[in-house]
């Protein structure tokens, strides 16, 4: 399906939200540098979202094909918006979600005196002054997250007719095949439908017995 931009503006967008992972910056510093590039980045998946949705070709092709799930990386929120149209389950294939998004839509407790938020370096065990600290970085997620999910949410209404939230998008996950090893993760409570996977690499796998 057609959409407004070429593959070279995508490369760049993309090349320079792999760029700031590297920048050398304080804590403060380097969530607003990520903060920034997410935004960016996340308009170009908005963009392509809204180029599929609205192609009622390809919406008709997907429907009549009578699909029995839908595999995505959620992060992109297309999947779970295309699942949720073709009232089809779905199965989530991610490293991770900004905001500790993956907690809240499968209701997967996330106590931040030992689960650390992200870009605070802390662990598991923390002083009285990082836990703190850690309290304020999960409270303010409700806060800057909100634009990062709040076009899709929009976009969702627009394609399903009723109101649903990103976590009532996600919510609809059957699986969630989490990109890590739960041995490098510190310690936290995962729900029964996280299966982790370990990360993506090169290495050449033996064909399936069947």
């Amino acid at each position: 399906y057609p959409i407004p931009y070429g593959e070279q503006h995508l490369a760049g967008g993309l090349k320079s939200f792999v760029n700031d992972h590297f920048i050398e910056q304080s804590g403060l510093n380097m969530m607003v540098t990520m903060y920034r590039s997410v935004l960016e980045i996340s308009n170009f998946f908005l963009i392509n979202c809204k180029s599929l949705l609205h192609n009622k070709d390809m919406m008709r092709y997907l429907r009549e094909s009578k699909f029995d799930v839908v595999f995505t990386d959620p992060i992109l929120m297309c999947g779970p918006i295309v699942a949720e149209y073709l009232s089809v389950p779905s199965v989530y294939f991610l490293r991770g979600f900004p905001c500790g998004m993956e907690f809240k839509a499968t209701q997967c407790p996330s106590p931040p005196s030992y689960v650390p938020r992200l870009f605070l370096n802390n662990s598991d065990s923390m002083t009285f002054s990082q836990r703190v600290k850690n309290m304020l970085v999960y409270m303010l997620e409700f806060v800057y997250c909100k634009p990062l999910f709040a076009p899709f949410e929009e976009l969702a209404y627009e394609i399903v007719q009723r109101e649903l939230t990103a976590a009532d998008l996600l919510s609809r996950g059957s699986v969630w095949l989490m990109r890590s090893d739960f041995v490098f993760e510190f310690p936290r409570p995962v729900m029964p439908n996280m299966v982790f996977i370990g990360g993506i690499h090169c290495e050449q796998k033996q064909k399936l017995s069947q």
